[in-house]
């Protein structure tokens, strides 16, 4: 099964899909983390996409470290590794229906049946009542946790934060055994982090996420020296050699890979064996909810260490909830999300709807 072409796709002007075709006539599909649709589109058709065609689309680890060495000095993190990560989600989707099983079971069957996930809120604009009444009505769906985004990322403690009064908010309306999580986005110096987990430990969040910034693993591990409650990091690192850092430099307790940035489901799964290794858990970044939520959804199912609830992004998708691109969305039922039974990833795109918002 010989590739013959890679498809760049941008949605929207921002999102960004890619398909693998092949010789057998079967397609591929993967997605890439939205952070520049135009520049990671680039990047596959420029430095991505020569390197594929006519290759064997099955060998999907060869073709992993061709894309990641070839390329000269593009990495190894940030937009090439968001690129392979869309290709080689793709190459997955493409073994599963050449052998006509899931991913899942190509990556080793169920450990568990369903991911379990938390309602992540994106909203900044949120009063700490309009916050909290928002995390109830979550609680009542059957959502196993919520998250809040509660300052200005990269704010180096001057800018928006309303993090203690908004998880007093929540916490007063959704009781003591509802998972609140906290996602500052990098925002704090060393010192207030450490007095903001503090805070955080006394309010019974179970989750800080990000506080400080993401290349200071040395800060990292003074902070988890001196806190109690889980540090999660992890959105920011793109391979197994930057996470083995973040474990052994930084220290955090909870590890959180994005199959759409990570370089993919290849990548992801050496993660994970390096997270069992030091017998870290994982809780994926997870804020795309089409391709890379049925990713994530396979690689919950058949890892270990995903044992906590899994990131689920809440907020309005223009392509889940307005011209949806997707014949069978994967959406949380009672709080959790069971892959589809299909072969590949079990993505079934509507062309008509991808057409109308494609915008290159």
């Amino acid at each position: 099964m010989r590739i013959t072409r890679i498809e760049s796709i941008i949605l929207l002007d921002k999102l960004h899909l890619v398909k693998v075709h092949t010789d057998e006539g079967l397609v591929g599909v993967g997605e890439v983390s939205p952070m520049n649709a135009h520049v990671s589109h680039s990047v596959v058709e420029h430095a991505l996409a020569p390197l594929l065609v006519g290759e064997e689309a099955t060998d999907i680890e060869r073709l992993w470290r061709r894309l990641y060495t070839k390329p000269y000095k593009l990495g190894p993190g940030g937009a090439q590794l968001n690129a392979i990560a869309g290709i080689d989600i793709a190459l997955w989707d493409l073994l599963g229906k050449a052998a006509g099983l899931p991913v899942y079971k190509l990556l080793g069957g169920k450990y568990r049946q369903s991911m379990k996930v938390y309602a992540s809120s994106m909203a900044r604009g949120m009063t700490p009542q309009e916050e909290a009444e928002r995390a109830k009505s979550f609680q009542e769906k059957g959502f196993y946790g919520y998250k809040i985004h509660s300052s200005t990322p990269w704010m180096h403690d001057d800018g928006f934060d309303q993090t203690i009064a908004t998880v007093t908010a929540v916490r007063e309306l959704v009781g003591d055994d509802f998972p609140i999580l906290v996602d500052v986005n990098n925002a704090y110096y060393e010192h207030t982090a450490i007095k903001l987990a503090h805070a955080l430990e006394d309010l019974g969040v179970w989750h800080f996420e990000e506080p400080l910034a993401a290349h200071d693993y040395a800060a990292y591990g003074r902070l988890a020296d001196a806190v109690v409650i889980p540090i999660a990091v992890g959105e920011q690192e793109y391979t197994i050699w930057q996470f083995r850092d973040l474990i052994t430099e930084g220290r955090v307790d909870i590890l959180q890979p994005d199959v759409i940035k990570c370089g993919g489901i290849t990548e992801f799964k050496k993660i994970a064996v390096l997270a069992d290794t030091y017998t870290k858990p994982i809780t994926v970044h997870n804020t795309q909810q089409t391709v890379g939520t049925s990713a994530h959804a396979h690689l919950w199912v058949s890892t270990p260490a995903c044992v906590y609830p899994q990131e689920y992004n809440i907020e309005h998708n223009p392509i889940l909830d307005d011209v949806p691109i997707w014949q069978n969305p994967l959406v949380p039922v009672n709080g959790e999300i069971t892959p589809w039974e299909l072969p590949g990833l079990g993505v079934e795109l509507n062309e008509d709807a991808i057409a109308k918002l494609r915008t290159n």
